[in-house]
């Protein structure tokens, strides 16, 4: 799904207007990033959660040449999906 297709559908869905829907989900995101620099978690029960987790430095291969290259440390933000969500992803079979 395309953003574009997202606008779209959550304008269908909340009956709103597609400028309005857009600025609801990048005001959503932009929060989202504000809090992981932070390093605060943002969690939505029933869906999951968005926190952050930091990598160290280490060194990696090219895998074209084999040669070694330095890999910076990073903060990386990751999203952990809710039991409630993964039952519902994952219905059990009879």
């Amino acid at each position: 799904m395309t953003k574009a297709e997202l606008i779209d559908a959550i304008a269908a869905e909340a009956g709103v207007t597609k400028a309005d829907a857009e600025r609801t989900v990048s005001a959503f995101f932009d929060i989202v990033v504000k809090t992981a620099k932070e390093g605060d978690k943002v969690a939505w029960p029933g869906f999951g959660s968005f926190s952050t987790s930091k990598s160290t430095a280490r060194i990696g291969r090219n895998p074209q040449t084999g040669e070694a290259v330095n890999i910076a440390a990073s903060t990386r933000l990751k999203f952990t999906s809710s039991s409630t969500l993964k039952a519902a992803l994952n219905p059990k079979k009879k």
